[in-house]
């Protein structure tokens, strides 16, 4: 099987959590143009999600989008329901969802705490008891979670957010050698600073902007496309040999911790 065959998805199905702007958009993109249908869940901001929805159809494969927000206990269940409504089976999960605030630690309340870990740790976790078992019947299965270079270098403002991403860690590592036997890998992807609509306020100071440069090996902010790359690899045929990863794309800012 030739290089270009290992990345061709068609025939897969991906559902992609916050998959309508910023990391997640890209990857479902990416996985799209390599022939993937692909659910995107999102949590509001339908405008975002139409239009991602305009772009992955474009590239002449399927796409359905799912209201929900992940902080919400039942949310892996209301997720699975609709789609076993529409009868869609999911290939690859990747669990891109997550929440953050920028406080210090004292001032972190329980529900700020709350909202970051069921969004960002809880809900990996009863999605993966969602959708694995039929990976596990077709023998293939793709499963990546998205982590942060502040699993190495916590950010002094986002306590909960790099402890959920720590945790979300452990979880891959458990799973890896239970799932392995039955073709399903598990991977995390860890990027480092990448320009989203979530980094951009603060990256619009040139003086902020150019402090964290001064972190990055490569010297310069990443773009989306860069992790989806990593996803695409781990998503495919191409990464069956690539499990219980905690894989960087962060321009070697981890290097320095």
């Amino acid at each position: 099987m030739g290089i270009k065959n290992l990345f061709n998805l068609k025939g897969k199905t991906a559902l992609v959590t916050g998959g309508s702007q910023g990391i997640g958009k890209a990857i479902s993109l990416a996985l799209a143009e390599c022939g993937a249908d692909v659910v995107v869940n999102y949590r509001s901001g339908k405008a975002l999600a139409d239009e991602t929805y305009q772009e992955i159809t474009a590239k002449g494969v399927n796409c359905h989008l799912i209201a929900c927000d992940l902080s919400a206990v039942d949310s892996s269940k209301t997720i699975a329901h609709y789609l076993d409504e529409i009868k869609i089976e999911v290939d690859i999960l990747v669990l891109n969802a997550s929440v953050q605030f920028r406080k210090s630690w004292n001032e972190v309340t329980a529900e700020e705490f709350e909202l970051q870990l069921n969004t960002n740790l809880r809900a990996s976790l009863f999605l993966i008891q969602e959708l694995y078992p039929v990976m596990q019947i077709k023998k293939w299965g793709r499963i990546v979670t998205i982590g942060s270079v502040q699993q190495l270098r916590p950010h002094q403002q986002m306590i909960a957010y790099a402890a959920s991403k720590v945790a979300q860690v452990s979880i891959v590592k458990s799973l890896a050698p239970q799932f392995g036997p039955y073709g399903v890998t598990i991977n995390n992807l860890a990027p480092g600073a990448i320009l989203t609509g979530r980094n951009e306020d603060v990256l619009k100071d040139e003086t902020y902007k150019a402090g964290v440069e001064a972190k990055i090996p490569l010297g310069f902010i990443g773009s989306p496309i860069d992790c989806a790359a990593i996803a695409l690899l781990l998503c495919s045929d191409a990464g069956r040999y690539i499990t219980g990863q905690d894989i960087f794309v962060d321009g070697g800012m981890g290097l320095n911790s």
